[in-house]
Protein backbone atom coordinates (compact mmCIF):
# COMPACT_ATOMS: atom_id res chain seq x y z
CA UNK A 1 0.00 0.00 0.00
CA UNK A 2 1.28 3.44 -0.93
CA UNK A 3 0.52 6.02 1.77
CA UNK A 4 0.08 9.59 0.53
CA UNK A 5 2.07 11.09 3.38
CA UNK A 6 4.57 13.95 3.58
CA UNK A 7 7.81 13.21 5.47
CA UNK A 8 7.18 12.68 9.19
CA UNK A 9 9.78 15.33 10.11
CA UNK A 10 7.75 17.95 8.25
CA UNK A 11 4.59 16.90 10.09
CA UNK A 12 6.36 17.06 13.47
CA UNK A 13 7.54 20.57 12.70
CA UNK A 14 4.02 21.59 11.64
CA UNK A 15 2.35 20.13 14.76
CA UNK A 16 4.85 21.73 17.15
CA UNK A 17 4.65 25.12 15.45
CA UNK A 18 0.83 24.95 15.51
CA UNK A 19 0.82 24.12 19.22
CA UNK A 20 3.21 26.94 20.14
CA UNK A 21 2.12 29.45 17.48
CA UNK A 22 5.83 29.99 17.01
CA UNK A 23 8.57 28.57 14.79
CA UNK A 24 11.18 29.48 17.41
CA UNK A 25 9.37 27.59 20.21
CA UNK A 26 8.88 24.60 17.93
CA UNK A 27 12.58 24.67 17.07
CA UNK A 28 13.49 24.69 20.78
CA UNK A 29 11.24 21.72 21.49
CA UNK A 30 12.58 19.66 18.56
CA UNK A 31 16.23 20.70 19.05
CA UNK A 32 16.39 22.39 15.66
CA UNK A 33 16.97 25.89 14.37
CA UNK A 34 14.12 28.23 13.51
CA UNK A 35 15.40 28.30 9.93
CA UNK A 36 15.14 24.51 9.72
CA UNK A 37 11.57 24.56 11.06
CA UNK A 38 10.63 27.28 8.59
CA UNK A 39 12.19 25.33 5.72
CA UNK A 40 10.35 22.12 6.64
CA UNK A 41 7.00 23.88 6.92
CA UNK A 42 7.48 25.67 3.60
CA UNK A 43 8.31 22.29 2.05
CA UNK A 44 5.13 20.85 3.56
CA UNK A 45 3.03 23.75 2.28
CA UNK A 46 4.52 23.32 -1.19
CA UNK A 47 3.83 19.57 -1.09
CA UNK A 48 0.21 20.08 -0.03
CA UNK A 49 -0.43 23.06 -2.26
CA UNK A 50 -1.86 25.19 0.55
CA UNK A 51 -0.54 27.71 3.06
CA UNK A 52 -0.73 26.37 6.61
CA UNK A 53 0.43 29.44 8.55
CA UNK A 54 0.09 33.19 8.37
CA UNK A 55 3.48 34.74 9.19
CA UNK A 56 2.97 37.54 11.73
CA UNK A 57 5.40 40.13 13.13
CA UNK A 58 5.47 38.01 16.29
CA UNK A 59 4.80 34.33 15.86
CA UNK A 60 2.54 32.59 13.38
CA UNK A 61 -1.16 31.80 13.09
CA UNK A 62 -2.81 28.82 11.46
CA UNK A 63 -4.75 29.40 8.26
CA UNK A 64 -8.17 27.79 7.89
CA UNK A 65 -6.56 24.87 6.05
CA UNK A 66 -3.87 24.56 8.72
CA UNK A 67 -6.46 24.57 11.52
CA UNK A 68 -8.42 21.86 9.71
CA UNK A 69 -5.29 19.72 9.22
CA UNK A 70 -3.65 19.90 12.65
CA UNK A 71 -6.21 17.78 14.64
CA UNK A 72 -5.69 14.83 12.27
CA UNK A 73 -1.90 15.16 12.43
CA UNK A 74 -1.95 15.44 16.22
CA UNK A 75 -4.26 12.43 16.58
CA UNK A 76 -2.00 10.34 14.33
CA UNK A 77 1.06 11.14 16.46
CA UNK A 78 -0.86 10.41 19.68
CA UNK A 79 -2.08 7.03 18.41
CA UNK A 80 1.39 6.10 17.19
CA UNK A 81 2.87 7.08 20.55
CA UNK A 82 0.24 5.06 22.43
CA UNK A 83 0.79 2.01 20.25
CA UNK A 84 4.57 2.21 20.64
CA UNK A 85 4.47 2.51 24.42
CA UNK A 86 1.70 -0.06 24.78
CA UNK A 87 3.61 -2.69 22.80
CA UNK A 88 7.23 -1.94 23.62
CA UNK A 89 6.92 -0.17 26.96
CA UNK A 90 8.30 3.19 28.02
CA UNK A 91 11.85 4.29 27.40
CA UNK A 92 12.96 4.34 31.01
CA UNK A 93 10.77 4.96 34.06
CA UNK A 94 8.31 7.82 33.86
CA UNK A 95 6.64 9.85 36.61
CA UNK A 96 3.05 11.01 36.12
CA UNK A 97 1.85 13.77 38.44
CA UNK A 98 -1.91 13.96 38.88
CA UNK A 99 -3.99 16.47 40.80
CA UNK A 100 -7.43 15.18 41.78
CA UNK A 101 -10.26 16.10 44.19
CA UNK A 102 -9.97 14.03 47.36
CA UNK A 103 -13.43 12.47 47.09
CA UNK A 104 -12.87 11.39 43.50
CA UNK A 105 -9.41 10.08 44.34
CA UNK A 106 -10.58 8.03 47.33
CA UNK A 107 -13.87 6.68 45.99
CA UNK A 108 -13.29 6.32 42.25
CA UNK A 109 -9.69 6.64 41.10
CA UNK A 110 -7.61 4.80 43.70
CA UNK A 111 -9.67 1.56 43.58
CA UNK A 112 -8.98 1.43 39.82
CA UNK A 113 -5.25 2.17 39.98
CA UNK A 114 -4.02 -1.40 40.54
CA UNK A 115 -5.24 -2.18 37.02
CA UNK A 116 -3.23 0.70 35.56
CA UNK A 117 -0.13 -0.14 37.61
CA UNK A 118 -0.32 -3.76 36.49
CA UNK A 119 -0.52 -2.74 32.83
CA UNK A 120 2.18 -0.02 33.03
CA UNK A 121 4.58 -0.78 35.91
CA UNK A 122 7.19 1.61 34.49
CA UNK A 123 4.97 4.66 35.18
CA UNK A 124 5.25 6.05 38.71
CA UNK A 125 2.10 7.83 39.89
CA UNK A 126 2.15 10.86 42.19
CA UNK A 127 -1.30 11.97 43.38
CA UNK A 128 -1.92 15.40 44.87
CA UNK A 129 -5.41 15.65 46.38
CA UNK A 130 -7.40 18.86 46.72
CA UNK A 131 -10.72 19.98 48.18
CA UNK A 132 -11.41 23.09 46.14
CA UNK A 133 -9.97 23.13 42.62
CA UNK A 134 -8.26 26.44 41.87
CA UNK A 135 -6.10 27.35 38.88
CA UNK A 136 -3.93 24.62 37.40
CA UNK A 137 -0.28 25.00 38.32
CA UNK A 138 1.30 24.24 34.95
CA UNK A 139 4.64 23.45 36.50
CA UNK A 140 3.60 21.01 39.21
CA UNK A 141 1.25 18.48 37.55
CA UNK A 142 0.81 16.70 34.25
CA UNK A 143 -2.91 15.89 34.61
CA UNK A 144 -5.63 17.75 36.48
CA UNK A 145 -8.97 16.05 37.24
CA UNK A 146 -11.67 18.63 37.95
CA UNK A 147 -15.39 18.85 38.58
CA UNK A 148 -17.27 21.53 36.67
CA UNK A 149 -18.85 22.48 33.36
CA UNK A 150 -15.74 21.82 31.27
CA UNK A 151 -14.70 25.45 30.81
CA UNK A 152 -12.05 27.11 32.94
CA UNK A 153 -10.18 30.38 32.45
CA UNK A 154 -6.81 28.60 32.72
CA UNK A 155 -7.89 25.58 30.68
CA UNK A 156 -4.96 24.39 28.55
CA UNK A 157 -5.42 24.60 24.82
CA UNK A 158 -8.59 26.71 25.28
CA UNK A 159 -10.79 23.65 25.11
CA UNK A 160 -8.48 21.30 23.26
CA UNK A 161 -7.17 19.22 26.17
CA UNK A 162 -10.16 18.85 28.53
CA UNK A 163 -12.22 15.69 28.15
CA UNK A 164 -15.33 14.69 30.08
CA UNK A 165 -14.73 11.44 31.91
CA UNK A 166 -18.40 10.45 32.05
CA UNK A 167 -21.91 11.83 32.52
CA UNK A 168 -22.94 11.84 36.16
CA UNK A 169 -26.07 11.89 38.29
CA UNK A 170 -26.78 12.14 42.00
CA UNK A 171 -28.82 9.84 44.25
CA UNK A 172 -30.10 9.97 47.82
CA UNK A 173 -28.44 7.68 50.37
CA UNK A 174 -28.56 7.26 54.14
CA UNK A 175 -27.66 4.69 56.78
CA UNK A 176 -29.85 1.58 57.16
CA UNK A 177 -30.73 2.74 60.70
CA UNK A 178 -31.85 6.16 59.44
CA UNK A 179 -33.93 4.52 56.69
CA UNK A 180 -35.64 2.32 59.32
CA UNK A 181 -36.51 5.44 61.31
CA UNK A 182 -38.14 6.94 58.22
CA UNK A 183 -40.23 3.86 57.64
CA UNK A 184 -40.62 1.57 54.65
CA UNK A 185 -43.33 3.72 53.05
CA UNK A 186 -41.44 7.02 53.30
CA UNK A 187 -41.16 8.96 50.06
CA UNK A 188 -39.07 11.91 48.96
CA UNK A 189 -41.33 14.42 50.72
CA UNK A 190 -40.98 12.64 54.06
CA UNK A 191 -37.24 12.27 53.51
CA UNK A 192 -36.80 15.98 52.84
CA UNK A 193 -38.69 16.91 55.98
CA UNK A 194 -36.00 15.16 58.01
CA UNK A 195 -32.32 15.90 58.47
CA UNK A 196 -30.47 16.61 55.22
CA UNK A 197 -26.72 16.64 54.75
CA UNK A 198 -25.46 19.33 52.38
CA UNK A 199 -22.18 19.55 50.51
CA UNK A 200 -20.71 23.04 50.31
CA UNK A 201 -20.94 24.39 46.78
CA UNK A 202 -23.87 22.08 46.01
CA UNK A 203 -26.49 23.55 48.36
CA UNK A 204 -29.03 24.04 45.56
CA UNK A 205 -29.11 20.38 44.54
CA UNK A 206 -31.74 19.36 47.09
CA UNK A 207 -34.06 22.07 45.76
CA UNK A 208 -33.33 20.94 42.21
CA UNK A 209 -34.24 17.38 43.12
CA UNK A 210 -37.50 18.38 44.80
CA UNK A 211 -38.43 20.63 41.89
CA UNK A 212 -37.83 17.74 39.51
CA UNK A 213 -40.33 15.65 41.46
CA UNK A 214 -42.92 18.41 41.91
CA UNK A 215 -41.94 19.37 45.47
CA UNK A 216 -40.65 22.88 44.74
CA UNK A 217 -42.72 24.45 47.54
CA UNK A 218 -41.15 22.25 50.21
CA UNK A 219 -38.27 23.80 52.13
CA UNK A 220 -35.70 21.18 53.13
CA UNK A 221 -34.54 21.03 56.72
CA UNK A 222 -30.76 21.23 56.68
CA UNK A 223 -28.86 19.08 59.14
CA UNK A 224 -25.07 19.29 58.74
CA UNK A 225 -22.73 20.51 56.03
CA UNK A 226 -19.44 19.20 54.69
CA UNK A 227 -16.80 20.61 52.37
CA UNK A 228 -16.31 17.22 50.64
CA UNK A 229 -18.53 14.41 49.40
CA UNK A 230 -16.30 11.95 51.24
CA UNK A 231 -17.02 13.45 54.66
CA UNK A 232 -20.70 13.93 53.78
CA UNK A 233 -20.94 10.19 53.08
CA UNK A 234 -19.33 9.46 56.44
CA UNK A 235 -21.89 11.76 58.09
CA UNK A 236 -24.63 9.72 56.42
CA UNK A 237 -23.05 6.42 57.45
CA UNK A 238 -23.00 7.71 61.04
CA UNK A 239 -26.78 8.20 60.86
CA UNK A 240 -26.81 12.01 60.77
CA UNK A 241 -29.23 12.23 57.86
CA UNK A 242 -29.60 11.69 54.13
CA UNK A 243 -27.18 13.02 51.53
CA UNK A 244 -27.61 13.73 47.81
CA UNK A 245 -24.32 12.66 46.25
CA UNK A 246 -22.83 11.43 42.98
CA UNK A 247 -23.82 7.82 42.35
CA UNK A 248 -20.19 6.87 41.62
CA UNK A 249 -19.21 8.16 45.08
CA UNK A 250 -22.08 6.31 46.78
CA UNK A 251 -21.41 3.00 45.03
CA UNK A 252 -18.76 1.58 47.43
CA UNK A 253 -20.92 2.50 50.43
CA UNK A 254 -23.96 0.81 48.89
CA UNK A 255 -21.94 -2.29 48.02
CA UNK A 256 -20.62 -2.57 51.58
CA UNK A 257 -24.08 -2.04 53.09
CA UNK A 258 -23.00 0.99 55.11
CA UNK A 259 -25.53 3.07 53.18
CA UNK A 260 -28.83 2.32 51.45
CA UNK A 261 -30.91 4.15 48.86
CA UNK A 262 -34.22 4.95 50.62
CA UNK A 263 -35.90 6.40 47.51
CA UNK A 264 -35.28 5.86 43.80
CA UNK A 265 -35.01 9.59 43.06
CA UNK A 266 -32.17 10.55 40.75
CA UNK A 267 -30.90 13.99 39.68
CA UNK A 268 -28.94 14.27 36.40
CA UNK A 269 -25.94 16.57 36.90
CA UNK A 270 -25.15 19.40 34.51
CA UNK A 271 -21.54 19.29 35.70
CA UNK A 272 -19.12 16.37 35.56
CA UNK A 273 -15.52 15.36 36.17
CA UNK A 274 -13.05 16.25 33.44
CA UNK A 275 -9.45 15.30 32.80
CA UNK A 276 -7.18 18.17 31.73
CA UNK A 277 -3.73 17.67 30.24
CA UNK A 278 -1.09 20.29 31.05
CA UNK A 279 0.44 22.29 28.16
CA UNK A 280 3.91 20.99 27.46
CA UNK A 281 3.16 17.41 28.48
CA UNK A 282 -0.25 16.83 26.89
CA UNK A 283 1.30 14.64 24.17
CA UNK A 284 3.66 12.68 26.44
CA UNK A 285 3.04 8.94 26.03
CA UNK A 286 2.41 8.37 29.74
CA UNK A 287 -0.12 11.22 29.83
CA UNK A 288 -1.95 9.86 26.80
CA UNK A 289 -1.92 6.33 28.18
CA UNK A 290 -3.38 7.39 31.52
CA UNK A 291 -6.02 9.62 29.94
CA UNK A 292 -7.08 6.91 27.51
CA UNK A 293 -7.17 4.30 30.30
CA UNK A 294 -9.20 6.53 32.64
CA UNK A 295 -11.80 7.41 30.00
CA UNK A 296 -12.20 3.76 29.05
CA UNK A 297 -12.37 2.43 32.60
CA UNK A 298 -15.05 4.95 33.63
CA UNK A 299 -17.40 4.32 30.72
Amino acid sequence: MSYQLPPVAWLRAFEAAARHSSFAAAASELNMTSAAISHQIRSLEKRLGFGLFERLPRGVRLTDMGAAYVPAVRKAFEELSLATMGIFGSLGDKTLRIRVPISYATLVLVPKLPEFRSAYPGIELQLCTTIWGDGLNHESVDIDIRYGDGTWADQPGKGGFAEKISDESSIVVCSPHYADRLGADAGLAELCSGSLIEIMGCEGMWNDLMRQYGLEMLKPKSGVKSDTSLVALEYAAAGLGAVLVLDAFAEPYLESGRLVQPVEARLPNEQAHYVLRRPGSQHAPEVLLFTDWLLESCR
